[in-house]
């Protein structure tokens, strides 16, 4: 059975993997053929320093991620 938090971080998981998609399709309307890992480093591409739906959007997605690392901690140190 898992935990409050172990369930949490599950689902932060989906939301995150749902969020990564998200942000690349998006970033591909302005770069075609960028990569996930392209759009990490979205400053790279001009055109994407103008698009502030782009960085709402990837800044949705860094932080469901610190959320996600709060969680692991906290499991872990309810592990420990």
């Amino acid at each position: 059975m898992s935990t409050p938090v172990e369930s949490a971080t599950a689902v932060l998981e989906q939301m995150i993997d749902q969020q990564r998609v998200k942000v690349l399709n998006l970033g591909r309307k302005w770069v075609p053929h960028a990569t996930d890992e392209d759009l990490r480093n979205a400053e790279d591409f001009q055109i994407l320093k103008d698009k502030p739906i782009f960085h709402y959007e990837d800044g949705i997605l860094a932080g469901l991620i610190a959320a996600r690392m709060a969680l692991i901690h906290e499991l872990r140190r309810e592990s420990a």
